[in-house]
């Protein structure tokens, strides 16, 4: 099958976000939040309340996002239109933030007096809202009320995270992160959901076998494409759990993660889990073998030569294979030599659907790296992908599986 490659472009190529700041301490955040959508290709613009202007400037937006920043309902000085109109009309997701009790308690109460409430009131996207505020005032009782009130019309409320606040307090009033903030635009928008209402289990990272309480059998395997899968499945409306060995990855947000260390933990974790899944995508680099007896003590060194007896792991692929019902199983094989072959015989031996094999003397493919190149194997063929990144290549694989799930539906 002919190489697919495909050219880098944003996740949020296309799409239109109304970044709406309101006049809290915390609006120093949100140039960073502008910039890291524009980064992922965005087109954002951003609509900001007179009083916010008090914490951060109109050009500070308008030099990252290539927009002018709105605040003025009569102001003259653009192209002309119904400007709420145009943008609401235009807007893929509103994201208000931060969100005071004043513009929260408006918006609840249908009250449109400026440019920003006005446009929100235009718009039948989505919209996200991070309150932030003094802790007192958050948990006011006519804050919450509001709040429950934007909940029932399906305005989305984005929690505040607890830290310390701009008065010296701690308490759960703060705005979360930016990076947080972006992750909950890329959840909406990076990809469509076309497996909302699947569940996928992803196992990710290495095992680590205890020898003594010092030192551990474990492999090179960082987790990257374990955790790529986890991700991109989430954007694309999956609901996901990702069980995962110890890796210095970030765990993605909106997933259902589960760590553990041993092999032995990774199969009690799967198995545990397996029978409510659609898809199980077994990414994980776990050990064949551990050592059949853990030293209580720190292993002294000596003069002698020493050895280690080992004892095969649980293989947890091949009982998922022996007992899978109904869910699709995925498998993944990485050779340094006769990958198609030896990858051909896992798939029967272990009764999966696809198996997901690389090599591990290509260039760029492999551990540690942030690309792969991966060759997509069922019983009816192969298709070989070029080298791409490790998230386009979940994509890849994700929409294979998809496939093969819609064709055993049908065949139901």
């Amino acid at each position: 099958m002919n190489k697919q490659s495909e050219k880098p472009r944003g996740l949020l190529s296309g799409k239109t976000v109304l970044l709406c700041v309101t006049g809290g301490i915390a609006a120093y955040k949100m140039p960073n939040v502008a910039r890291m959508l524009k980064k992922l290709g965005c087109n954002v613009h951003v609509l900001m309340t007179q009083n916010a202007t008090n914490f951060i400037t109109a050009t500070t937006f308008e030099t990252l996002t290539a927009n002018k920043c709105l605040i003025d309902t009569f102001d003259r000085n653009f192209e002309f239109s119904v400007e709420h109109v145009a943008l609401a009309k235009q807007a893929d997701l509103v994201l208000i933030a931060p969100a005071t009790a004043n513009v929260i308690g408006k918006i609840a109460n249908g009250i449109a007096d400026d440019m920003l409430t006005t446009t929100v009131m235009a718009c039948t996207c989505k919209c996200l809202i991070a309150p932030a505020m003094n802790h007192n005032m958050y948990h006011n009782p006519i804050v919450q009320d509001n709040i429950r009130k934007l909940e029932h019309y399906g305005y989305e409320m984005i929690e505040p995270v607890r830290g310390m606040l701009a008065n010296g307090d701690t308490g759960d009033g703060k705005l979360p992160s930016e990076e947080e903030l972006a992750e909950y635009v890329l959840r909406e928008l990076a990809a469509p959901k076309d497996m909302a209402g699947l569940k996928i289990l992803v196992t990710a990272g290495p095992t680590q076998e205890a020898i003594d309480p010092v030192r551990y059998i474990t492999n090179h395997s960082t987790g990257k494409m374990g955790y790529a899968i986890a991700r991109r499945a989430m954007y694309r409306g999956a609901d996901v759990t990702l069980v995962t060995g110890p890796t210095a990855c970030e765990p993605p947000r909106f997933v259902n993660v589960v760590p553990v260390v041993t092999a032995a933990q990774m199969y009690d974790a799967v198995m545990s889990r397996a029978k409510e899944q659609d898809i199980i995508v077994k990414a994980a680099a776990v050990a064949d073998y551990r050592p059949a007896s853990v030293a209580e003590e720190k292993i002294k060194k000596s003069d002698r030569e020493a050895s280690i007896e080992l004892e095969r792991t649980q293989d947890i692929l091949a009982a998922l294979g022996a007992d899978k019902g109904k869910t699709i199983l995925c498998g993944f094989s990485m050779e340094t030599e006769h990958m198609l072959e030896n990858s051909r015989k896992k798939l029967r031996k272990k009764n999966v659907d696809l198996i997901a094999a690389n090599n591990l003397k290509v260039e760029g493919a492999g551990f540690g790296t942030d690309t792969n190149v991966l060759t997509l194997i069922t019983e009816d063929g192969e298709r070989e992908l070029a080298r791409m990144s490790k998230e386009e290549a979940a994509d890849e694989l994700l929409t294979e599986l998809l496939i093969i799930s819609k064709g055993r539906a049908k065949g139901q």
